[in-house]
């Protein structure tokens, strides 16, 4: 599948911003699955300096800031990407098991320095005991941790409701834990938490995913949206992507921008303005299938 993939970010402040500096994380990744050809990234008002960089997770990330006074700024991405997913059987019987897997983790020290990072608490993935608790049925010692991590992502798919309105990314996992519910983000972070807790290495996976629409009718302009997975790592198989939000192996439709260990490592914009009042921001997204 290729895709034309556009983000619009456009905030409307009340009051003049005389300054902005921002990073942008919006440019996709390539890796195994795909290819991404063509990136361009278009701030309006133009900004005194654009610069590119790799960041630690090895995420391209845009470094740009404005230095005049402006009440509006738009944040244009487009990217082409060729998503290369193939469908073979899941290597389920390559995995090592939960005992095996926590002893690698702990005894193996290439590989505990590799993902040392996605071992630990990070800003939004903490845990105690009552998320251990609901992470550990799950795991059993002798289970192959592939087929446990899908079981666990299976379960918060069926024990959680998406509500777009209860929380903000600043909600506690334990306020997500005990509503039973919560968006793509909060989903993730909950399955870190609970992967963490148990001693497996696990990391955010930013990105996007095509949404269809009901049958006959138009996909709506900007009825696309950002999305969050997230990926274990696997001792015998390596990183393997899973999406607690859907109860899915992620698979074509899913388009990835960046990991890191969560999203507080990458999320769109982050930036620091001068100004006061208040500001609306809207966001559009946009994946489009190229049709051959």
């Amino acid at each position: 599948m290729k895709y034309n993939l556009i983000h619009s970010t456009l905030y409307e402040y009340r009051q003049s911003v005389s300054s902005y500096h921002s990073i942008a994380c919006l440019c996709p990744r390539t890796t195994v699955n795909q290819v991404c050809g063509d990136f361009s990234l278009t701030v309006t008002p133009e900004p005194a300096e654009l610069t590119e960089r790799i960041d630690f997770f090895g995420n391209a990330v845009h470094y740009f800031s404005i230095q005049k006074p402006h009440k509006e700024l738009r944040v244009l991405a487009r990217s082409t990407i060729e998503s290369i997913f193939l469908t073979p059987e899941l290597p389920i019987t390559k995995s090592a098991t939960c005992r095996e897997a926590r002893a690698a983790f702990q005894t193996d020290d290439d590989l505990k320095s590799e993902v040392l990072q996605y071992l630990l608490p990070s800003p939004f993935v903490q845990w105690d005991e009552d998320i251990r608790r609901f992470a550990r049925p799950s795991f059993a010692e002798g289970e192959s941790l592939f087929e446990c991590v899908q079981n666990f992502c299976g379960r918060i798919f069926r024990e959680f409701a998406f509500d777009s309105r209860f929380s903000t990314i600043n909600t506690p996992l334990k306020t997500v834990l005990r509503e039973k519910k919560g968006v793509c983000q909060d989903f993730s972070h909950l399955a870190l938490a609970g992967l963490r807790s148990l001693g497996f290495a696990a990391r955010y996976v930013s990105g996007y995913l095509e949404t269809l629409p009901p049958p006959g009718r138009k996909k709506l302009q900007g009825s696309d949206a950002s999305h969050a997975w997230i990926s274990a790592y696997i001792p015998g198989i390596g990183w393997c992507d899973f999406d607690p939000t859907n109860d899915v192996i992620p698979c074509e439709r899913h388009l990835t921008t960046a990991w890191g260990r969560d999203y507080a490592d990458v999320p769109p914009l982050r930036g620091v303005l001068f100004s006061s009042g208040k500001q609306r921001l809207k966001v559009e997204v946009d994946v489009l299938p190229i049709l051959d």
